[in-house]
C-alpha cells in the first residue's frame, strides 16, 4: 500500500528498477460520487511485485511515479475507462496494450477480464467490489486484495492475446486501435444531457420538459457541489415525478413519496425554486420536445426522410456484417456506428474510392479499417431506393 511520500518514492524505484510493461488498473467510486477520479491506482511489473497507491492520501501528487513510468508500455483492459482519471494525475503511457480491445479483435464473443482470464489462463478472478465505495477510508483488506488480483495476471494475458492476434494476422490492426485510444482527444461535452433523464422519453409537454430541465440542473449543481453522485441526491424517478405533478408548494412536494425523507426536506426549497423558474419560463424559452442533434436522424426514420440514405445504410450494413464474419470481428469495431450513419446519410458527392476513404478518414477511421471496407463500403454507397411499380 502506498500512502505517503516514503512510500511513494520506493513504489516508483521499485517499479522503475523493474523491466517489462506494467499493468495498471484503477478503483472509481461512479455510483457514490460525482467526479470521476481514481481513489486507488494499482500497479504491477515484473520484478517490482504489486503496488496500491492511495492518491487521496497523496493529495494527488505522483511525480515520482510519473518519471518512473515515463515512456513505458502500460496493460489496461478497457483502457477508456480508466485513462481520463490517471490522466488527471498526470500519469499518461508511452505505449498501449488493451486486453479487453483485444480480446475483441481476437473475436472472442466474451470479453469482461474474469472471462478471458478464465478462458485463456486457466485461473478464476475472485469477485466482490468492483461497485463499491472505493472513496471510503480506510480500504477494507478483502477489498485490497481484489484491487490487487486485477492487475495478478494482467501481463500474462496480454502475451497470449498479442500471440493470438499475431496468428490471426490482426496485431497490426490492434496495434493501430490502441493508439487510437492512448491519443484520444477528451469527450466533447453532451449537449442537453439532461434529456438523459431516465423515464423523460414519455414526456412531450414543453412545460414539463422544462420542469425536468430545471431540476436536472438544481440536482447536478448540488451533486457536483458536495461530491455526490447525482442519483444519491435525488433519483431519476423522483425528478420524473415532481416535473409530473407539479407542485405548487413545499407541502405538496414533501406529500410526494420520495421528498417526504429527512435529506429531501432540507432540500424542498431548493427544488421548488427550480419548478417556480421554470413555471415562470415563457414559451419561447420552453425546451425543444425533440433535442438538437449534429448528425443524422434516428435511422427508422430514413425510410421517410430519404428513402435513398435508407437503402445505402441497409447495403452498407450488410457488406460490413459479411467482412466482420468472414475476419471474426464485431461489426462496431470494422467501423464506428456514427461514422457509418454519418456517411450513408451524406455520402461524398464523388464516389470514388478516394473521396470515400477521405471521408472516412476525417471520421477517425484507422488504416487497416479502410483497407479493409473501403471496395465494399464505395460499392454500397451507390445503392437507391427501388422505385415503385404502377
Amino acid at each position: 500500500m502506498v500512502a505517503d511520500p516514503a512510500a511513494l518514492r520506493r513504489a516508483a524505484d521499485a517499479l522503475a528498477g523493474a523491466k517489462g510493461p506494467v499493468a495498471v488498473d484503477t478503483e472509481r467510486a461512479s455510483g457514490y460520487r460525482y467526479s470521476q477520479r481514481a481513489y486507488l491506482v494499482q500497479l504491477r511489473r515484473e520484478g517490482a511485485g504489486t503496488w496500491l497507491v492511495d492518491p487521496i492520501a497523496l493529495g494527488g501528487r505522483l511525480d515520482p511515479l510519473v518519471q518512473a513510468l515515463d515512456g513505458t508500455e502500460w496493460v489496461l483492459h478497457a483502457a477508456s475507462q480508466d485513462l481520463p482519471c490517471l490522466a488527471e494525475l498526470g500519469l499518461k503511457p508511452g505505449v498501449l496494450f488493451d486486453t479487453e480491445l483485444a480480446g475483441r479483435l481476437a473475436g472472442f464473443d466474451r470479453v469482461a477480464l474474469g472471462t478471458l482470464v478464465e478462458r485463456l489462463l486457466g485461473y478464476r478472478l475472485e469477485k466482490g467490489h468492483g461497485a463499491a465505495d472505493w472513496s471510503r477510508r480506510p480500504l477494507p483488506a478483502d477489498w485490497l486484495t481484489y484491487a490487487a488480483l486485477d492487475v495478478e495476471l494482467l501481463v500474462q494475458l496480454r502475451d497470449v492475446l498479442e500471440t493470438e492476434l499475431e496468428r490471426q494476422g490482426k496485431l497490426a490492426w490492434a496495434l493501430e486501435e490502441f493508439e487510437a485510444v492512448r491519443t484520444a482527444p477528451s469527450p466533447r461535452p453532451r449537449t442537453d444531457p439532461w434529456r438523459r433523464t431516465s423515464g423523460i422519453h414519455r414526456v412531450r409537454n414543453q412545460r414539463q420538459l422544462a420542469l425536468v430541465r430545471a431540476l436536472w440542473e438544481a440536482r447536478d449543481t448540488v451533486a457536483r457541489e458536495r461530491d455526490i453522485a447525482p442519483g444519491r441526491v435525488l433519483p431519476d424517478s423522483a425528478l420524473m415525478e415532481a416535473a409530473a405533478r407539479n407542485p405548487a408548494n413545499e407541502a405538496e412536494l414533501l406529500a410526494l413519496p420520495v421528498f417526504r425523507g429527512r435529506s429531501q426536506r432540507r432540500m424542498s426549497g431548493v427544488w421548488m425554486n427550480a419548478l417556480r423558474k421554470a413555471g415562470a419560463l415563457t414559451k419561447s424559452e420552453l425546451p425543444e420536445p425533440a433535442g438538437q442533434h449534429d448528425g443524422p436522424p434516428p435511422p427508422n426514420r430514413w425510410g421517410d426522410k430519404d428513402p435513398d440514405a435508407a437503402a445505402r445504410l441497409a447495403a452498407t450494413r450488410a457488406a460490413l456484417a459479411a467482412i466482420a464474419e468472414a475476419n471474426t470481428l464485431p461489426v462496431e469495431n470494422l467501423l464506428l456506428p456514427d461514422l457509418v450513419r454519418r456517411t450513408c446519410w451524406q455520402p461524398p458527392a464523388d464516389l470514388s474510392p478516394e473521396s470515400v476513404a477521405t471521408v472516412l478518414r476525417d471520421g477517425g477511421a484507422r488504416s487497416w479499417q479502410i483497407d479493409l471496407t473501403l471496395e465494399a463500403l464505395a460499392k454500397a454507397l451507390t445503392a437507391t431506393a427501388p422505385t415503385p411499380s404502377d
